[in-house]
């Protein structure tokens, strides 16, 4: 199957999850976290994972570009490094853009009072809103984790079960915490592995050897 159509079912099983999660799994989850979960600390640390990925990525891809302005060559390592920093660059604006677009509200109330589900009942998506208090959607941290996994994933797969276990230990977080609904977590996967699948195809598109799985 070409990429463009596994993209293409990727997307369609994404909505699907997001819908089902959205319909009936959302609130009841966040209803287990607040009364159980959220008062363990140790989901909020897990949710703190990504939190340098953005400044690392920009020094990251700074130093590398005056690497290359310099004309050195780009070992394999360098350049993963190099499109995993373009891909977590390009999910964070993309995730932006998206928040705004749906509008979402979150599960519990952290800035300025916003509305939420625990606290006001208050659930759903308002298109194009704007405000700290309607960017539930999708999840920022699961966008900026999986946009370094899957380039790492694509070109050191004998690592997978290590990348696997960082995802699965934010999203433990987010769920614990109570940061955000599972269909949060399910879009912000998405995006974030979308952008490091179409940086790592659009660089072997580019290149006459490609970076090669496990080479």
């Amino acid at each position: 199957m070409p990429a463009i159509q596994r993209w293409l079912a990727s997307l369609v099983a994404i909505v699907a999850a997001t819908t089902i999660s959205y319909q009936w799994l959302d609130r009841p989850i966040s209803l287990f976290a607040h009364g159980r979960l959220i008062q363990n600390e140790t989901y909020s640390e897990l949710t703190h994972i990504p939190d340098p990925f953005i400044p690392i990525a920009v020094v990251v891809f700074v130093a590398i570009g005056l690497w290359i302005l310099a004309n050195r060559p780009l070992p394999k390592f360098v350049t993963t490094m190099l499109l995993s920093s373009i891909s977590v660059i390009l999910a964070e604006a993309i995730k932006d853009q998206l928040k705004f677009v749906f509008g979402r509200t979150w599960p519990d109330t952290w800035v300025q009072n916003n509305p939420s589900f625990i606290h006001d009942n208050v659930y759903g998506f308002n298109f194009f809103h704007g405000g700290p208090g309607y960017m539930s959607f999708p999840s920022g941290h699961l966008s900026l984790t999986c946009a370094i996994i899957s380039v790492f994933w694509i070109a050191y797969p004998k690592f997978r079960p290590f990348y696997a276990a960082i995802v699965l230990a934010v999203v433990v977080g987010l769920v614990g915490a109570n940061y955000h609904f599972l269909s949060d977590i399910i879009a912000g996967g998405f995006v974030g592995a979308s952008t490091g699948w179409m940086v790592m195809a659009m660089w072997q598109m580019r290149q006459a050897a490609p970076i090669r799985a496990g080479a």
